[in-house]
């Protein structure tokens, strides 16, 4: 696996939330023989035992359920211990989400159908702001314990922490909350990582302006996931096939940033070289 990334032309890996405990002796094998290098981690990596399919909100970090929350550092902790032995840099994590009715599914099927200004889409966003406000003390307040808890392990190892903008309204932190977050955890380890898919399903359904919401963060801004968007929520295509203006985004972005490609398994390796390519083209080389 590590041999054909390398082969296509990455000298760096993200290992990401879909690495079964099995592999990790063959990764390990190809890291200390200099395959590859690894970047970034996305949290859970490992899976955890029993599991087989990539599972990032398996344990939330917001859960009500104690124990629940326990296994998610407990975890969490295992991606670090990862992290560290395969030189990564940064882990990247989900907060977690609201015990809350789905709604992004449903409002993105009326953004689909063109029914994005009617009645029923402003009613229906309302409600979701609504439900937000009413729910988020208790989860907010579980998520940031346990963040405090890995800030301080992160500095511990030298590693930092990547907070992903998410795609769903009911996931924290919410759009307007990012600058609020890293107000209390200014140490530097916890950073800013943005999925442009995320941000532009964001920007689909009416919630956020995509290349304001990354400007505004730029100061805390660690790397991003790369990846482009058919309207309205079709997400991990190659970029240049979607609807994402890269250029628009193109004035944040440094060359210490991490920039990892994030595709849906079924692109080719032609379309993995040539997204490369148009990466660089309208962000640079580095």
């Amino acid at each position: 696996m590590l041999e054909e990334i390398r082969e296509l032309g990455f000298e760096y890996a993200e290992l990401s939330h879909g690495i079964r405990l099995s592999l990790v002796p063959g990764i390990l094998d190809a890291v200390d023989a200099g395959v590859i290098r690894i970047s970034t981690l996305h949290n859970f990596c490992p899976l955890p035992i029993g599991i087989t399919h990539a599972a990032p909100n398996i344990f939330k970090f917001t859960s009500r359920d104690r124990r629940e929350r326990e296994r998610a550092v407990r975890q969490t902790f295992q991606t670090l211990d990862l992290a560290q032995r395969v030189g990564a840099k940064l882990v990247v994590l989900h907060m977690g989400s609201l015990d809350m009715r789905d709604y992004t599914h449903k409002l993105l099927e009326l953004v689909g159908a063109g029914q994005a200004n009617t009645p029923r889409y402003e009613r229906l966003c309302w409600e979701v702001e609504e439900r937000r406000q009413e729910r988020r003390d208790a989860h907010e307040q579980h998520a940031y314990e346990i963040l405090a808890l890995l800030e301080r392990e992160a500095l511990r190892r030298g590693l930092m922490l990547g907070i992903e903008n998410r795609e769903a309204l009911e996931e924290i932190p919410f759009e307007t909350d990012f600058g609020f977050l890293f107000m209390q955890f200014n140490s530097g380890a916890v950073r800013y990582w943005h999925d442009t898919g995320h941000g532009q399903i964001k920007e689909n359904l009416g919630f956020i302006n995509h290349a304001e919401h990354v400007a505004g963060l730029a100061e805390h801004l660690a790397g991003f996931h790369i990846h482009d968007v058919g309207f309205p929520g079709r997400d991990h295509l190659p970029p240049g096939q979607g609807m994402i203006d890269f250029k628009a985004l193109a004035p944040v972005v440094r060359p210490e940033h991490i920039k990892v490609l994030e595709l849906h398994p079924s692109v080719t390796a032609d379309e993995i070289r040539e997204s490369l390519a148009f990466m660089k083209s309208v962000w640079g080389e580095e």
